[in-house]
């Protein structure tokens, strides 16, 4: 007589996707960044008075910096090195950007005072500064092509701030700079976009806002 042997049935749990549990940081990252953006380039382009440009300080501690940064953590969470990396390095340089005009600064001017150091040109030491994350910026507009179509916008415009900026500060062209902000000005409207349509497609269920997803 036969006898059937019964095999347990074997049931495979499939691994759990990195950072399911969260929800997207995307939109709150690119919402950060957009404002603090928005609040310098009014003054870079001359649209407001210089004499108010401070204001953008306490923003770039908190909004642009501190809330950036955790956004770039909760992309750690996510598995997502591009967000990632773009939320905590703009983040740092809000934060860089307040630290620098706050004492930096001044302190550089008040030392070369001191020493009697006639050479010394501010312009130089923030020339280099920005000529780094202009870099970073062009590295990242690089990446972005693998993203979506309105990360390549706003990184595209970013890094024509950029470079403006720094050309207009670091080669002493004020029209440059001047210029800067405005496409500044268009950079925060691209993320404000970018971060409408991550926002919106969570309330609604569904991709209302379209950001033109690149081919893999």
């Amino acid at each position: 007589m036969a006898t059937s042997v019964q095999i347990p049935e074997t049931r495979v749990t499939p691994a759990p996707v990195a950072g399911a549990d969260i929800a997207d940081p995307g939109p709150l990252g690119l919402a950060a960044f957009a404002a603090t953006t928005f609040i310098l380039c009014m003054f870079n382009s001359g649209i407001m008075s210089g004499a108010y440009e401070h204001v953008v300080l306490p923003m770039a501690l908190v909004y642009g910096g501190a809330v950036q940064i955790l956004a770039g953590m909760w992309e750690y969470k996510k598995n997502n090195t591009f967000g990632a990396t773009a939320f905590a390095s703009y983040g740092a340089f809000w934060i860089s950007f307040a630290v620098y005009i706050w004492w930096v600064a001044p302190g550089l001017v008040a030392a070369a005072k001191i020493a009697g150091d006639t050479k010394f040109n501010l312009s130089n030491a923030t020339g280099v500064w920005l000529l780094a994350w202009t870099i970073f910026t062009v590295i990242m507009l690089c990446a972005s092509f693998g993203v979506s179509k309105a990360l390549v916008t706003v990184f595209s415009l970013l890094t024509i701030t950029f470079i403006l900026l720094t050309w207009g500060v670091w080669g002493g062209h004020p029209n440059l700079a001047k210029t800067s902000g405005y496409f500044g000005l268009a950079t925060a409207a691209a993320a404000w976009y970018a971060s409408a349509a991550g926002v919106t497609k969570s309330t609604f269920g569904r991709q209302i806002l379209p950001v033109g997803s690149m081919a893999k």
